[in-house]
């Protein structure tokens, strides 16, 4: 027997924004004065889409500029050069960091860490530890009475949580923002669309079939 085809759910750019621009005011009580968003080859967009839209809902008249965006590269499911099947799916790859003196940049500051989905927490987990991990290497460089201040304050944007089973936690004291929760469903963002009018076609059709189902 064939695997049964996933449930498709299509969202538009307008859903998307409209989506953190409700998160925003949550968002803006944790200050953030640093964004990261997490990208994953070959798109390269994936948190970073919501971490531009969401600057613009997080500016003030009191802040000068806007805040900076970073981003970093995970891969989980992507085949990459050198890559083995055993590694797809199961092991976290870097593609990009924030440099070689990630914790340096870090110290601190109030960095929110965007993405797209909350499906498995794997890479959103990854991304977490091995941020603090950096931080903690960089304080041991300062003297220990300097180190409570510099310490930097995480927290996570994702647009969709996926109510799943996780395969970790989110470490505990961080804040933890969600644009929607949604159940397991294959979600298709508008910047992974090639046809974005067919896109939104399909998207429109899809809350028809869903809100008469709900009838």
């Amino acid at each position: 027997m064939a695997a049964q085809e996933p449930e498709h759910f299509g969202l538009t750019y307008n859903d998307v924004h409209n989506l953190i621009r409700a998160s925003a005011a949550k968002i803006a009580e944790f200050k953030p004065d640093m964004l990261i968003a997490i990208v994953y080859p070959p798109c390269c967009s994936c948190g970073f889409f919501p971490a531009r839209v969401l600057r613009t809902f997080l500016k003030t008249p009191e802040r000068k500029g806007n805040i900076p965006i970073h981003a970093i590269g995970l891969s989980l499911y992507e085949s990459l050069p050198g890559m083995t099947a055993e590694q797809i799916g199961a092991e976290v790859i870097r593609t990009q960091w924030l440099g070689p003196e990630s914790g340096e940049l870090l110290l601190g500051r109030r960095a929110l860490i965007v993405d797209e989905v909350d499906d498995s927490r794997k890479t959103l987990h990854y991304a977490i530890t091995e941020l603090q991990r950096d931080v903690e290497r960089a304080l041991e460089a300062l003297p220990e009475s300097e180190r409570d201040a510099k310490r930097t304050k995480f927290a996570v944007f994702v647009v969709h949580n996926k109510l799943k089973p996780k395969l970790a936690e989110i470490p505990a004291g961080i804040p933890y923002y969600a644009g929607e929760e949604i159940e397991d469903v294959w979600l298709d963002y508008p910047w992974e669309a090639q046809d974005i009018e067919e896109h939104d076609r399909l998207a429109a059709e899809g809350k028809k079939k869903r809100a008469a189902k709900t009838q």
